[in-house]
């Protein structure tokens, strides 16, 4: 780690758990920061050993608490503020992906320059999307608008007292806990950017339909918790997604069932919307053919993901079970 450091001085939190040869990538690409910080979610793989052996400053997370996201970041971030209290910038960054290298630099200038923000983004990119058509699922969902924008994703460059103001992650949240922070951060007056910069590379190394099936119940859960929490106005966080996913999930096998009582065999024909919500999203599909039928096709396959991840968020809360994270690798 010898690059010449970036001023204005910045610090990096990354987080991982047996993420291998992806986390060396990661630490080896944070060249730049003042201070990286690695925060480890009970790895067993020789991460800890080689992130020390490289000068990071190392957090190891007491395995008696469920791991998340959001408790790795915060923890994280607790420990760069005690070693470097005056940095005004952190870089997040999930140990499966590794910073651009000009990133640092554009995201710091466009934060000088937009007083208001608190968070900027730019493209984060799938690194191998040959490799299966749920990396290149990732990718295309990864490719938002520019500009102003409701939230961010996990690797973000933000203002460390910005974060700090609204008390950092919520850590009870197993996934999209980024957007309910930026939620926070929106209320408290200030904003969040996606400029047009390449800012990581991502290794998603999601190959099969199982992993794919479960990263898509998560986003259910993710929208169930922020629901619960944002869905009402002025926010509506994730009511307009939890919707959805119940429509074509539960509401038109309902309906199916209802018109086959009601009508035999004829009432079978509700069944006709999915093919037709298919032919009706592939032009609309980031992607080129034959890839638009597997990305339309998914995408519809997806709400009843998602509504499987809503029925365990539901099942959780009735049954006072602890909320545990939905990994997918």
């Amino acid at each position: 780690m010898n690059e010449a450091r970036i001023s204005p001085p910045y610090g990096v939190v990354a987080i991982g758990r047996n993420e291998g040869e992806r986390l060396k990538g990661c630490l080896r690409s944070t060249s730049g920061a003042t201070r990286v910080v690695y925060v480890d979610s009970g790895s067993n793989d020789g991460s800890i050993a080689w992130a020390r052996s490289q000068g990071a400053e190392v957090v190891v997370l007491d395995r008696s608490r469920g791991f998340t996201a959001a408790r790795a970041r915060n923890a994280g971030f607790r420990r760069l503020m005690e070693l470097e209290p005056d940095l005004p910038f952190v870089q997040f960054v999930d140990g499966d992906c590794e910073l651009r290298q000009a990133w640092p630099r554009q995201a710091l200038q466009f934060l000088a320059e937009q007083l208001d923000s608190c968070a900027v983004f730019g493209r984060r990119r799938e690194q191998y999307p040959e490799r299966s058509i749920y990396n290149r699922i990732c990718d295309a969902e990864w490719n938002v608008p520019l500009g102003k924008v409701r939230a961010c994703g996990g690797d973000v460059m933000m203002r460390t007292a910005a974060f700090q103001s609204v008390g950092g992650f919520r850590e009870d949240f197993i996934a999209g806990e980024e957007p309910e922070l930026c939620v926070r951060l929106r209320a408290a007056g200030w904003s969040v950017w996606r400029i047009d910069a390449e800012m990581t590379l991502h290794d998603a190394a999601m190959t099969q339909f199982n992993q794919w099936w479960r990263r898509n119940m998560r986003s259910g859960y993710a929208f169930a918790m922020g629901n619960q929490v944002h869905g009402g106005p002025p926010e509506r966080l994730w009511a307009w997604e939890s919707r959805r996913a119940c429509l074509w999930a539960v509401g038109i096998p309902i309906a199916t069932v209802v018109g086959f009582v009601a009508l035999g065999l004829p009432g079978l024909a509700v069944l006709l919307i999915y093919p037709l919500q298919i032919l009706r999203r592939i032009p609309r599909q980031p992607a080129s053919w034959p890839d638009q039928l597997a990305f339309a096709w998914f995408e519809l396959l997806g709400r009843f993901a998602e509504t499987a991840g809503w029925v365990r968020f539901v099942l959780d809360r009735v049954f006072g079970r602890s909320r545990t994270i939905i990994e997918y690798k």
